[in-house]
């Protein structure tokens, strides 16, 4: 007799009239071969993605290894010191997360808008590298963004615990909103700045539709591997950790930033939560989309374009935002 069981999104046969493998086992290598196989796809995107974007530079002033709830693991983050600070005593801490579809490994591609942030304000950045999947799938970057906060949190004579903001870009903008929304108590944040953030990801992306047509949006494949490496147990698709469109509005800061891209099929999902929380007349909220602009527009922009100046007004509205 065959049997047929599902895996996510795939149907494996197994004979059950074998009974010299115990179930458990039988179970046990069916899993181990589904995330064996997110594993091998995986791989062959980062490949891919290292072959076609290329590397990119960064230069932090320091680097710090930050305690995790696990032990003999720590989290690295990368350091960038203000220009601007003057006062000795604690000063203002921005907490960014990278891109990386919860699966490319990105740390340190956010090194100019961390730098730049570090220049034009008063704020220490701490570029924040968090864990990818399908090697650590959720709630393990959850888990890394709650660490590096609490042990921010706990440094009051380094920083100032009235100003903490944070900060990310598409997968990292989500954990941005969920640390903002979620992880910790109302007012913890000063401010949350978003740049092209999953909001209600997870759902089919094939429903997705970008603002305007033409441009280069994600493919639809690629963004159903990220959703499979990143959630690969059975969860609650309304949990607010995953997807901070769910979150109850009243725990988000009283200062919002989200930037979005015309050709981007995360930009709708992005500015219906912008547009939700801007209800509260307590609440200043800024959303600014991007026309003709791609998702990670930014990162490879060439000066004298157009998506170097809309860069130049994305970050100064970050600038503007931290300056309240």
């Amino acid at each position: 007799m065959v049997e047929s069981i599902i895996v996510g999104e795939r149907s494996v046969s197994t004979n059950s009239d074998d009974q010299f493998i115990p179930t458990g086992i039988k179970m046990w290598l069916i899993t181990y071969l589904a995330y064996l196989r997110l594993k091998i796809m995986a791989l062959i995107l980062r490949i891919l993605v290292r072959l076609v974007e290329g590397t990119f530079t960064f230069n932090p002033d320091g680097i710090h290894n930050l305690p995790s709830r696990d032990p003999r693991r720590n989290i690295k983050v990368h350091i960038y010191k203000p220009l601007q600070k003057k006062d000795p005593g604690p000063g203002p801490v921005l907490i960014n997360f990278h891109g990386s579809g919860f699966v490319i490994p990105a740390h340190g591609s956010d090194d100019a808008f961390c730098r730049e942030i570090s220049q034009r304000t008063d704020y220490t950045v701490l570029d924040v590298q968090y864990r990818l999947s399908p090697e650590n799938p959720f709630p393990a970057a959850v888990h890394d963004v709650e660490d590096v906060i609490k042990w921010v949190l706990q440094q009051p004579a380094t920083y100032d615990l009235t100003r903490v903001a944070v900060s990310g870009f598409s997968a990292g903008g989500n954990l941005a909103l969920v640390a903002a929304s979620t992880l910790f108590p109302k007012d913890t944040f000063r401010s949350v700045i978003t740049f092209y953030p999953s909001t209600e990801g997870h759902n089919d992306p094939a429903t997705l539709v970008a603002p305007e047509a033409g441009g280069r949006t994600i493919p639809v494949s690629t963004m159903r591997l990220f959703a499979r490496c990143y959630v690969q147990a059975e969860v609650d698709r309304r949990d607010p950790r995953l997807l901070p469109a769910f979150a109850d509005p009243a725990r988000f800061p009283k200062n919002v930033l989200v930037i979005t891209a015309g050709y981007d099929l995360l930009a709708d999902e992005g500015e219906r939560l912008a547009r939700q929380l801007k209800k509260d007349p307590e609440r200043n909220v800024v959303y600014q989309r991007m026309p003709r602009c791609n998702h990670n527009f930014d990162k490879k922009a060439v000066p004298g374009t157009r998506e170097w100046e809309l860069k130049t007004v994305a970050y100064d509205l970050a600038v503007e935002m931290l300056q309240l």
